[in-house]
């Protein structure tokens, strides 16, 4: 993968496809988590997958993306 990849799972996908992504609370759940692990944040990867912490999660990646195109909170 390229090294300046950003989004979910660092894939280089539209600013908007990762907006998307951000919204929809199902895709943001798994693929924050995932993306989260892939960086080397295991522990912050694990915690968006616990129901009550997902929440904190979610609307961080959406004013993440929404602002630096990018999943900026411990990812």
């Amino acid at each position: 993968m390229a090294n300046n990849a950003k989004g979910y799972l660092n894939a280089g996908l539209g600013d908007l496809v990762n907006l998307i992504l951000a919204i929809i609370p199902f895709t943001s759940w798994l693929l924050g988590a995932i993306t989260r692990i892939q960086r080397g944040h295991l522990l912050a990867g694990i915690l968006q997958l616990i129901p009550p912490i997902t929440l904190v999660f979610w609307i961080l990646d959406i004013l993440s993306v929404a602002t630096n195109k990018d999943l900026t909170f411990y990812a």
